[in-house]
């Protein structure tokens, strides 16, 4: 039998996107990377363990925060190059802005509109070191995943 790893395909930088998916509600949560480590060891434990490109290291997600994922299912899409993770997430916060879901904005005709509340500010989670993106990095991060995806 071949090794589930081998069927994945990861890109020239050895990455595949993983989309975090609430496992009752099909709200998607976050959008991160996976290298082939953070996926074997995501599968081990049960718990969900991302590639940070900014750091250039593995990131077990909650380990700063105590916001800890235990999945439930991994699934590959059809292309095989982008993993779906049926998540539990212990705190109710998946963002590191303290929201539920890192997909708190909405395109209306006047913009992007804020519709998901803070439910925590970060500095009371991270403390004075907390990370705000400025909308030009999270962009960023979308055209990244998009241009991936060839969209």
């Amino acid at each position: 039998m071949s090794n589930w790893l081998d069927e994945v395909k990861f890109d020239a930088n050895g990455l595949v996107p993983a989309i975090a998916q609430h496992h009752q509600t099909g709200r998607v949560l976050m959008v991160a990377w996976m290298n082939r480590e953070a996926l074997q060891l995501t599968a081990d434990k049960n718990q969900a363990v991302y590639y940070s490109r900014s750091r250039q290291k593995l990131w077990h997600k909650g380990e700063e925060s105590g916001h800890f994922q235990t999945v439930h299912e991994i699934r590959l899409d059809c292309d095989a190059d982008v993993i779906i993770l049926q998540i539990e997430q212990h705190g109710g916060i998946a963002c590191h802005t303290g929201r539920e879901s890192c997909f708190y904005r909405k395109l209306t005709p006047q913009g992007w509109e804020i519709v998901d509340a803070q439910l925590k500010d970060p500095t009371a989670i991270y403390g004075a070191s907390a990370k705000t993106e400025t909308p030009e990095q999270s962009h960023s991060e979308q055209v990244d995943v998009l241009s991936h995806l060839g969209r």
